[in-house]
C-alpha cells in the first residue's frame, strides 16, 4: 500500500510537469507574432468585416468580392463589407471596432497606427500605387492661377488632402485646415465633388481615380498635377490593406485567407484584365447604383498599378507630409507593417517577397 501511494504520487507529478509544459507550450503557440505567423490554437474567426471605397484605386477589394477571391479562401468565415467615402472614417469605423480590416490610403492608416502608439492597426500589404491628380477648370494652367481659388478633396487628412497641402505649400500657397488661406481647400464627397465642379462652384480637386477622369470626362477638367510626377520612378503608395492589430492576434489564419485572397484578386487583375475590368465595373454599379463609361474606366485603369507591395519607403515621407499639413501628429511608424503573412504567401505562390522598409516585420 505504502509503495503504491509513492508511485502514484510520481506518476501524479509526473502528469502535471507534462501538463504544465504543455499549457507552456500551447501558450507559446496561441500568441500570435505581430509578423502575423501561424497560430496553431487560434480558431478562425466567425465573422471578417471589411471596409473599402467604391473607387478604382480599390479595385483588389472589388474584384475580390465580385470574383469571390475572398469568400474562397475565408471558407466558413462569413465575410461582410461596409463601402466608405475615404480612409478616416474607415479608421473611425477600425478604431470603434466596427470593422475589422480596412482598404485605406497611408495617410489614415499613419495616423491610427501613432495616435495609438502602435496599438491599433498594421498594414498586412500594399493594393494599389498611383492614380492620383489635381484637375482643374479652363483657366488654370500653371500653379500662380490657383491663387484665390477653391479645390475639393475627399476628407480632410485623407492621403489626396495631405498631397495636395503639400503640393501647394511647395508652390508657396498657405492654407489651413479650417478652409481658410490663399487657396480654399474644401474636404468633400467624391460625387459631390463632381456635381459641384460641373456646377462652376469648384475651381478643381485633388482626387482618385476614378474621380479623376469623371471630372476630366464628364466635367470638361484637366490634369494639372500627375502626383505620380511628383515620386521617384511615379511609384507611391495609394491604396494599402490595414487590419485591426487585435483581430490580427487573435485570427492570424483568418488574416491569412484575407491576404490569400487578396493575392489572387492582384493577379487576376494583372493576368485577366478585360474581366477584371468587367468585374471592376459590376461592383461599382452594384455599390453606387451606376457603372462607370467605358473610356472613364479604361483612362482610370491606365493610371493605377495595381501591387501587394506596399512602397514602404515612401511612408517616412508620407508622414512627414501629413505633420507638415497640419493633419497628422508625428510619432514613430516603426511596426507599421507586418508583412510576414504575405511574404509566406507569396512564397507559396512562387512569388518575390516585398520589403517593409525597416519599418515593421517581414
Amino acid at each position: 500500500m505504502h509503495h503504491r501511494t509513492i508511485r502514484t504520487s510520481r506518476i501524479t507529478r509526473a502528469i502535471a510537469i507534462m501538463a504544465a509544459g504543455a499549457a507552456l507550450l500551447s501558450g507559446c503557440a496561441a500568441t500570435a507574432s505581430a509578423d502575423g505567423g501561424a497560430d496553431a490554437s487560434s480558431a478562425p474567426a466567425t465573422e471578417l468585416r471589411l471596409g473599402y471605397f467604391a473607387n478604382v484605386t480599390h479595385a483588389p477589394a472589388l474584384v475580390g468580392l465580385e470574383e469571390g477571391f475572398f469568400a474562397d479562401a475565408l471558407g466558413d468565415t462569413k465575410l461582410s463589407t461596409e463601402v466608405f467615402n475615404a480612409g478616416p472614417a474607415a479608421v473611425e469605423a477600425l478604431s470603434a471596432g466596427a470593422i475589422d480590416a480596412a482598404y485605406i490610403g497611408p495617410n489614415p492608416a499613419i495616423n491610427t497606427f501613432v495616435k495609438s502608439g502602435g496599438e491599433s492597426a498594421v498594414i498586412v500589404a500594399g493594393a494599389a500605387s498611383g492614380g492620383a491628380a489635381l484637375v482643374v477648370r479652363d483657366g488654370i494652367d500653371e500653379p500662380a492661377d490657383l491663387a484665390g481659388t477653391t479645390l475639393a478633396t475627399p476628407q480632410l487628412g485623407n492621403t489626396q488632402d495631405v498631397a495636395l497641402r503639400t503640393w501647394l505649400a511647395e508652390e508657396g500657397f498657405a492654407t489651413d485646415t479650417t478652409g481658410g488661406g490663399e487657396v480654399q481647400i474644401t474636404p468633400t464627397e467624391n460625387a459631390q465633388t463632381l456635381t459641384l465642379f460641373q456646377q462652376g462652384q469648384l475651381d478643381g480637386a485633388w482626387l482618385p481615380e476614378p474621380w479623376v477622369s469623371r471630372l476630366v470626362l464628364e466635367g470638361g477638367a484637366h490634369v494639372l498635377v500627375d502626383e505620380a510626377e511628383l515620386w521617384p520612378d511615379g511609384d507611391f503608395p495609394t491604396t494599402v490593406l490595414l487590419v485591426s492589430k487585435t483581430f490580427l492576434d487573435e485570427h492570424p489564419e483568418t488574416v491569412r485567407a484575407l491576404v490569400e485572397g487578396h493575392a489572387e484578386a492582384v493577379r487576376f487583375l494583372a493576368d485577366e484584365p478585360e474581366q477584371a475590368a468587367a468585374d471592376l465595373n459590376a461592383k461599382l454599379a452594384a455599390d453606387t447604383g451606376k457603372p462607370l463609361d467605358d473610356a472613364v474606366l479604361a483612362r482610370a485603369l491606365e493610371h493605377v498599378r495595381f501591387t501587394v507591395d506596399p512602397v514602404a519607403g515612401a511612408f517616412e515621407e508620407v508622414l512627414a507630409n501629413g505633420v507638415a499639413a497640419g493633419t497628422a501628429k508625428d510619432g514613430s511608424i516603426d511596426g507599421l507593417f507586418a508583412l510576414g503573412i504575405l511574404n509566406e504567401v507569396l512564397e507559396g505562390r512562387g512569388e518575390p517577397a516585398v520589403s517593409a522598409a525597416g519599418l515593421g516585420t517581414e
